[in-house]
């Protein structure tokens, strides 16, 4: 990779581009002349989604219809030169100077790039680690009721207390790891996450999450593609695996500035280890909404849920909805502050467990609000204040539960 962040590329690539448009008309009639330009907005595109190796590809298809498009071959050698090949690169530079007339900031940019030299690619990786400390008012989700209604409330009996709410504080640690994979922008990633409670320790959860995420392009539209795998354990002892395929999608859409708009599909696979016929397929489908301008973003999400279960379980296949809202924004100096609010809904399809005298088929809408506060002691490292409310709502009574928390976290970035 070349010394140069990615950013300077990517000026520099634009800075080239501004000549091509006089060298094209010496190769083509007008139309001809169009495609060769949405040809190379293509390799620019690529260029800034990671992909250099279809960049390259993109910007070698191009010469070969425009041979003299001099911001081609001049942005196809310093992909050249950022992925380390130096021979190549420095042939694509002398064509550039003896077939072309370049500028003087085009000879400058050559230069400059002759030394710094031409350094093979090197995968780029971030980690952040953090601890927190934190209180939790109902770490089991016990229930809202102290009673339990049967048989359309002909049968009431009280609630054993390991099934009421139970406050506890905690201690919180997790790494977050991402690398390069490939230099055609497909990236790595690792989490993992671990909380143990002062007291309450059959409560106590640890997870581990990898995955790949790779982007893709189809004519207009972008895409990136994710695959990921993990575990959860509760009280010590392994609950649950996960697998996971997501498909992030970009229409090429005419939007105001500042906004994209995504539309995401995923399948979500989980194993529970420790409960008998609980296994189960969840489907998504959503579009995202987002908007950022200089200190404010905010982003939207408002989805369909299919969830597929095993034949046994309990009220068998469901469905639901899933909306999300978020907004972060600059407050004073180094601090920023976020509120979000989620809610998701699920439906069953059939009665719960009539046979344990609940016959009704379940319900459920949960509601969380959580807002944060960052504060950025240096550019390694934050303080983090974390409130999150919880708000979960049945028709069946002995389901339903309230949760508030709070946390704050050290988060550093080496």
């Amino acid at each position: 990779m070349m010394r140069r962040p990615i950013a300077a590329l990517l000026a520099s690539l634009t800075l080239a581009g501004a000549h091509a448009a006089e060298d094209l008309s010496a190769d083509a009639p007008n139309t001809s002349q169009t495609e060769q330009q949405s040809l190379y907005q293509q390799a620019l595109q690529a260029l800034s989604e990671g992909r250099r190796t279809d960049a390259s590809q993109l910007l070698r298809r191009l010469i070969g219809e425009a041979p003299r498009h001099a911001g081609a071959w001049l942005d196809l050698a310093l992909i050249q030169c950022s992925l380390g090949n130096a021979d190549e690169a420095e042939r694509l530079f002398a064509t550039v100077e003896t077939r072309f007339a370049p500028s003087r900031e085009i000879l400058e940019l050559i230069a400059q790039t002759r030394e710094d030299g031409c350094h093979p690619w090197v995968a780029n990786s971030t980690m952040s680690i953090s601890f927190g400390r934190g209180h939790d008012r109902n770490v089991n989700q016990g229930a809202s009721t102290s009673t339990l209604r049967l048989d359309g409330g002909a049968i009431e009996l009280p609630l054993v207390d390991d099934f009421l709410p139970k406050h506890d504080s905690y201690t919180t640690g997790g790494l977050d790891y991402l690398r390069d994979v490939t230099p055609n922008g497909t990236i790595g990633f690792a989490q993992v996450q671990w909380r143990r409670n002062d007291h309450l320790h059959a409560w106590d959860t640890s997870s581990l999450f990898a995955g790949v995420e790779s982007p893709w392009r189809f004519d207009r539209w972008a895409m990136r593609l994710t695959g990921a795998g993990g575990m959860v354990s509760l009280g010590g002892h392994l609950y649950q695996r996960q697998a996971q395929g997501q498909m992030r999608v970009e229409p090429p859409l005419s939007l105001p500035n500042n906004m994209l708009l995504n539309l995401m599909a995923g399948v979500t696979f989980n194993n529970y280890l420790r409960l008998d016929n609980f296994d189960s397929r969840t489907f998504e489908l959503r579009p995202e909404w987002s908007y950022r301008a200089g200190g404010l973003s905010g982003s939207a999400s408002l989805g369909l849920l299919d969830d597929h279960g095993d034949a046994r379980r309990p009220g068998g296949n469901r469905h639901g909805q899933f909306l999300n809202l978020a907004v972060r924004r600059d407050l004073w100096r180094a601090t920023s502050g976020e509120l979000a609010y989620t809610r998701q809904t699920w439906r069953s399809a059939r009665p719960y467990s009539p046979e344990l005298l609940i016959p009704q088929i379940r319900n459920q809408a949960t509601e969380v609000l959580r807002g944060k506060l960052t504060y950025l002691i240096d550019k390694h490292q934050s303080l983090q204040l974390e409130a999150r409310a919880v708000r979960n709502r049945e028709n069946i009574e002995i389901f339903q539960y309230n949760n508030r928390q709070l946390q704050l976290s050290w988060v550093w970035q080496p």
